[in-house]
């Protein structure tokens, strides 16, 4: 078996893993899965999930199919603000960065 990923819950573990299942993929979770203290934060709560060997960029593909569809996922309107901040402010560094750099090249070309 071949770690994938970690997340925290043992909830979300499960989704994910059923998820990885209805895909066809056999799946392992290990760690704070039924924790006794039912932590939900922390490493006390982090579940490593694992697919076997040949299956693990199938299972990446799937991950990040699934990253993919959560960001246009409209039923969160809060991840969908957070979402379009870290889209605008992304944007706003690459303009940001853009006029950085292109600035001294237009001042160099308009004296030279």
């Amino acid at each position: 078996m071949t770690f994938l990923t970690s997340i925290h819950g043992s909830f979300a573990a499960r989704v994910l893993a059923a998820r990885l299942d209805d895909e066809g993929f056999d799946v392992e979770l290990r760690g704070g899965l039924d924790n006794p203290y039912g932590l939900t934060v922390g490493d006390l709560a982090r579940v490593d999930v694992y697919v076997p060997d040949d299956q693990i960029a199938a299972a990446t593909l799937v991950l990040l199919d699934i990253e993919a569809n959560s960001i246009f996922d409209d039923e969160n309107p809060l991840r969908t603000s957070k979402t379009r901040r870290k889209r605008m402010g992304f944007i706003g560094t690459v303009i940001v960065a853009v006029i950085v750099i292109v600035a001294p090249v237009l001042r160099w070309w308009m004296i030279g």
